[in-house]
């Protein structure tokens, strides 16, 4: 394939070659837009992508962000066969349970504001927890719902046939492409700055996931974004657990649970987040993990061990992601 030239001009710039970027790219030419040029500083799906869980859920505050979930997932379902290029996407269903009658009164309301969205949801007892999601402790719980509609994609395939597809209808990506600086004309964008040249542009796209905030300094716009430290526990393959486990999410213990080649990943979202101390994030922190750190891993691990899924034989990792 013919090397693509270095652009000096397009009328839509997008930063960043994640998720985020790749579907906003995918999206523009959908809609006819095929002047747009997409720049990521690494490679494709690196850094914030690279770090996300892939969960796909169907249940949101509001009808449009709902609606946009529900497309997200007809979109998943599809695009493998449009670009020939797999999104890891698996209709596994969700569980969500609640440990307190005041949660299931939280999950009852719920179920309400979904059903009036238009998504398919079911209150369960914890007896069909169990059965739903086997090896989970459901004695102590005061009942479920669970979303057959929801799911899990691999987030670096989907970025990369997200990606293909754009490039399929014209987008052109350029990787290892740093944005330096933004040029402003009155307040308004009218190019961006690399160290490979200078791009005139119309219209510039912020999809720098984590560096979103930097990279909106650089334009003198404030990005309300900070990156938090979360752990996650990855199993050895445990007996009975497949790829069409269901997602399982409590909110009680800030944790969820999910397949992982043929074990389980749990990750918590602790009530007082940890905050990443790093100005700048290094344009290198890519594919890369962070240190341990017990003592905020251990607000989890307590709410965890009630419901605690793991023998005592099966062996655990542990890693932290952004």
């Amino acid at each position: 394939m013919a090397t693509q030239s270095f652009p000096t001009q397009a009328k839509i710039v997008i930063v960043g070659g994640g998720i985020a970027g790749c579907s906003v790219a995918y999206h523009l030419a959908k809609l006819g837009q095929t002047d747009v040029v997409l720049l990521e500083q690494g490679k494709l799906t690196s850094g914030t992508t690279w770090h996300a869980a892939g969960l796909v859920g169907q249940m949101r505050p509001n009808r449009n962000m709902t609606r946009m979930s529900k497309y997200g997932i007809e979109l998943y379902s599809t695009l493998e066969a449009e670009t020939g290029l797999a999104t890891g996407w698996k209709q596994c269903g969700s569980v969500n349970v609640a440990r307190t009658p005041e949660r299931m009164k939280v999950l009852r309301k719920q179920i309400a504001l979904a059903r009036s969205f238009g998504v398919e949801v079911h209150e369960i007892t914890p007896q069909e927890v169990g059965e739903r999601a086997p090896l989970l402790r459901t004695d102590d719980l005061a009942g479920g719902i669970w979303i057959p509609g929801d799911g899990k994609a691999n987030p670096a395939d989907l970025c990369m046939s997200l990606a293909k597809g754009a490039r399929l209808h014209g987008i052109k990506i350029f990787e290892d492409i740093e944005v330096t600086g933004v040029d402003l004309n009155e307040g308004r964008v009218q190019g961006v700055k690399t160290k490979q040249g200078d791009i005139q542009c119309d219209i510039l796209v912020n999809c720098a996931g984590q560096w979103a905030r930097q990279f909106g300094q650089l334009a003198g716009v404030n990005v309300p974004l900070y990156s938090a430290e979360h752990f996650y526990i990855v199993t050895d393959k445990i007996e009975g657990i497949h790829p069409m486990w269901p997602v399982v999410r409590d909110p009680d213990g800030y944790i969820y649970y999910k397949e992982e080649v043929g074990g389980l990943v749990m990750g918590g979202f602790e009530p007082v987040a940890k905050p990443w101390n790093v100005h700048p994030i290094p344009s290198t922190f890519q594919f890369e993990l962070l240190g341990e750190d017990w003592d905020q891993f251990e607000i989890d691990a307590k709410r965890h061990s009630p419901h605690a899924l793991f023998g005592n034989s099966q062996s655990q990792n542990v890693a932290q992601w952004t």
